[in-house]
Formats: C-alpha cells, structure tokens, sequence
C-alpha cells in the first residue's frame, strides 16, 4: 500500500493541518492536562469528539491515517481530547442498537470523556487472572466490584467500558459493561506519568457499583464472542492506531531536527537518514496492517508487528533527536523531551512490545501470517 485513496489523502491533509494547533498546546497540556478543557474549540478536538461511529467498514486504515497526522502534533494531547476513543469500539463490536444508541447520546449532547478499564494492578490484562467481578442481584441488575488501573482518562470519564467476570465463571464469563460513572460506588483518580500527561491515565475503584442489564455488552451475542472475543475484535482494531500514534510521535522528533539542524553530518546525517528511511517503512506495516483489519478484523498479526515496529522506532527517533542537540538536550529543548517521555508512554499501551512479538510469532508458527510480513 503505497498510496491512499483520494478520500483519505484529503482528510489526512486536512489533518496535518490541525496538528498545529495541537503542537502550539501540547506544553501547556503537558503541565496542567485540565487545560485541554479550554480547546474544545480546536478542529482536531471537534473531529475526536464528534466522531462517534467507530467500526465502520475501512475505519481502521481512516483512523490510523488521521492518528499518525494528530500524534504528530501532538500525541498527550490528541489522546486527551474528549470522545469514543477504545470504548466506542467496544461498543460498535458487542453492543446491540439499543446499548449503541445509549452511549452515542451521552456524547452527543456536548464533549464527554469514555474510558476503558481493563488493566489490573499486579495481573496485567490477564484474561484468566481478572479478579473485578460482576454479581447477579435479586431485580435483574449487576453488581461490580474491583479495581483497575493505567485506564486513560479516567478521572474526566463520563461512561466506562469495564471488563470483569461473572461471579463463578470461566474465561468464558469476561465480559464488559457500560458504566455511568456517576452511579455510587465509582471512584477514579489520575495517577503520576512522565510521559502522555494529558490522558490523565488513572486507578479505577469499583465499590458496589450498580450495573442495568440492559448494560452488559455482548448479551445478544453467543458466548464465544463476548469477553475474549471482544477483547481481540477491539485490540485486532486500535493497535494499528497506537502504532500510528508513535510513528506520529518519531515523525515530531524527525521533523524538529529537519527545523533546527539543517547542517547535519557525518554520523548525525547518517542516523536522522536512517529514521526517516525507518518511518517509511513503519508507515507502510502500519497502513498494510490496518487494511488486513478491516478486511477480516480477526487478523491481528500484522497490527501487533506495526504496533511493536513502530514503538521501538519513535523510543530511538527521539534519542537520536535529542543526541543531535548535544547533553542539555532535554533542558534546552522541553517540547523535544516531551516528546521522548510521550515516546516511552505508548511503549506500554495495548500490550508492549514483548506481547505483540509472543502474537506474531503464533501467527507465524500457524501459517496465518506469512515471514515476510515481519520484515
């Protein structure tokens, strides 16, 4: 995939120059993540706020291409915009109409925060560790009971998606449920983060929160393909995306040096030729890999090569970026150093590079996927 169609070119054009206004914020976000409150006005804000459909057909190749544009401005802040974000694709997968229809007017009526808690303190996100749980009452209704953490967002959110077993299951028993974070029982506050400040990543306590039936995602569903089976149909769908948010990330770093070092050489030269040749070609997994979803979201393989591709790639481009501006680096330039700390963040979201290469790896040991989609 060499070129993108004509509809795509022009939204990623138009994409590219929203990113300026996103890197013009990106400090001050940076510093107080509440300031992102103040730009609701900004066109690439409006764009992930109001964007509320999110699995549908060729979605994944449009969200990479918009993400890379956004990230490259910059990525705290586009992941601290309000919007769907993973929960809306959650519920575009297990959702019936009725679920659909109630989270998109919780974001209709003005900007509104989604978060999705899966991660466990001490378990990861573990399938057959999960310990949340989810209790059948009396009037028909759920009880949730347990704690999350690392869920972007958290503390701004105004419906979750929360992951959890029913009480007595299996792993057949995970399954996810809307929350209105509201309802008694919810508690969530942001945690301490060098990098990607303005997602306000956060714990999750879940005491006794009441949870609908009309709110457990998947029930329409056989139960082969609610828990985990929406968990890969989700994952299958956002790791091109956090592959296009670091190659955003390599891509600010690559073109702050092109901006300020305009007289390179010798091994500098040679190291900021090889990112970009590198950036390229990360780009290219990364379209291939979106297209391969959203032609069988099943197919994952590729997305965790892209995702494991890519992260790597924006942890060196920044490095050398700031090599290039000698050992006060991070002093001298706070944007180019916020861009390595944002670097490492991503190395951490939806699975790190360790779990995407067990994932590949199965995929070749299958045949799923062929040897030369990893190189």
């Amino acid at each position: 995939m060499t070129e993108l169609p004509a509809h795509l070119e022009e939204l990623r054009r138009r994409a590219r120059g929203w990113a300026g206004d996103l890197r013009a914020a990106a400090l001050e976000v940076d510093r107080d993540p509440e300031a992102v409150r103040d730009l609701f006005d900004l066109p690439a804000v409006g764009y992930l706020a109001n964007r509320l459909r999110s699995a549908d057909s060729g979605d994944t190749l449009e969200r990479v291409v918009v993400v890379e544009e956004l990230a490259r401005g910059d990525a705290g802040l586009m992941l601290a915009s309000p919007g769907p974000s993973m929960a809306g694709v959650l519920v575009d997968v297990l959702g019936s109409p009725e679920q659909q229809d109630w989270f998109r007017s919780r974001l209709a009526a003005r900007p509104a925060w989604t978060c999705f808690a899966l991660t466990e303190p001490e378990r990861g996100s573990a399938i057959g560790e999960m310990t949340t749980a989810l209790s059948p009452q009396q009037d028909g209704s759920f009880r949730l009971d347990g704690v999350k953490r690392y869920v972007g967002n958290a503390s701004r959110a105004s419906v979750a998606a929360v992951f959890a077993r029913r009480a007595g299951a299996d792993r057949l028993g995970v399954t996810a449920v809307l929350v209105d974070t509201a309802d008694p029982g919810w508690t969530a506050e942001p945690l301490p983060t060098l990098g990607l400040r303005g997602a306000r990543v956060g714990a999750v306590s879940l005491d006794g929160v009441r949870v609908p039936a009309g709110r457990v995602l998947g029930a329409h569903l056989p139960p082969t393909r609610r828990g985990m089976w929406g968990i890969v149909q989700v994952f299958n769908r956002l790791r091109p995306s956090v592959a296009a948010i670091a190659l955003g990330i390599a891509g600010a770093a690559h073109d702050y040096v092109a901006e300020r070092r305009r007289e390179l050489r010798g091994a500098e030269r040679a190291a900021f030729e090889e990112i970009g040749r590198r950036i390229e070609a990360a780009r290219l997994l990364t379209r291939r890999a979106a297209a391969a979803v959203d032609a069988r979201p099943s197919d994952g393989y590729l997305a965790s090569a892209a995702k494991a591709r890519a992260c790597e790639l924006a942890e060196d481009a920044t490095l050398v970026a700031l090599g290039c501006f000698g050992p006060a680096a991070r002093v001298e330039h706070p944007l180019l150093d916020k861009y390595a700390r944002d670097a490492r963040g991503v190395e951490f979201m939806e699975g790190t590079g360790f779990v995407q290469r067990l994932n590949l790896f199965q995929g070749l040991h299958t045949g799923r996927v062929g040897r030369a989609a990893q190189c």
